[in-house]
């Protein structure tokens, strides 16, 4: 089975801080940063080169910010390749 590679876009000014991406992410992804947006909230950001795709920061974001994009790290394991007889 192919790893998965995954990267997020965060709109940081539209982020409350509510952490609760941070606490959903499995891989410890995730932290809040030490500046504040415009809104006067410290915002998530990506720390670690190790998210999976897994989308559980967007399913649990209550402002709909995060955007999860997911790659295959082996692009040939996602090819199926059927044998005949």
């Amino acid at each position: 089975m192919a790893k998965l590679h995954g990267h997020i876009q965060i709109n940081i000014e539209n982020c409350k801080g509510c952490e609760l991406c941070v606490n959903e992410c499995p891989q410890g992804s995730l932290e809040m940063s030490k500046t504040i947006n415009k809104k006067g909230y410290h915002y998530a950001v990506l720390v670690e080169d190790n998210c999976t795709g897994c989308t559980n920061c967007a399913l649990v974001c209550p402002e709909a910010i995060i955007t999860v994009y997911r790659e295959s790290k082996n692009p040939s394991a996602d090819k199926i390749s059927l044998a005949t007889s």
